[in-house]
């Protein structure tokens, strides 16, 4: 699905198109001259941008929507959501019984792409958080935990990769 834009830099409606695209007409408000004095993107382009956040926003808080109903289908109760430590957000936390399971959910246009998009560095993030998170309840650092990747795909199907964060010895 592509998002259309009226002249103003607006969402207008989602549309599908075919491809290849054919080449536009007129260039785009990136490229056009900007007015004297003026640094950075145009407020056309400015627009856009905070539109395709807002979309992107969106679309991850609809993602963990559907990544929570999936846990709670299994029994699991919600501890937190966007639990946020002093250097990483979880996104998600649930008991499993005795035991934790820290959810990390990443929506992109395929499973293998939301899989790339965690990196080694994000992973030692969470895991501190983790850490912090135990320290800030009652719970010792001897819990049971369990770290998932939860990925959605861009039709919203979910593939869940339990103990995603295992080290490889």
């Amino acid at each position: 699905m592509t998002i259309r834009f009226d002249p103003t830099g607006h969402i207008v409606r989602p549309v599908q198109l075919d491809l290849p695209l054919p080449l536009p007409e007129s260039p785009c408000p990136s490229v056009l001259p900007q007015a004297a004095g003026e640094s950075g993107p145009s407020s056309a382009v400015r627009s856009a941008r905070r539109d395709r956040g807002r979309l992107a926003y969106l679309s991850g808080l609809a993602a963990e929507d559907t990544v929570e109903k999936a846990y709670l289908r299994k029994g699991m109760a919600l501890v937190a959501r966007r639990w946020r430590g002093t250097r990483a957000e979880i996104d998600m936390i649930f008991a499993d019984g005795s035991a934790l399971v820290f959810v990390e959910v990443k929506k992109s246009r395929s499973f293998d792409a939301a899989i790339r998009s965690l990196g080694r560095a994000q992973c030692d993030r969470i895991l501190e958080a983790a850490t912090e998170f135990l320290g800030r309840t009652d719970r010792s650092q001897m819990t049971e935990m369990r770290f998932d990747l939860a990925t959605v795909d861009h039709a919203g199907a979910i593939d869940i990769l339990e103990n995603a964060f295992a080290l490889e010895g």
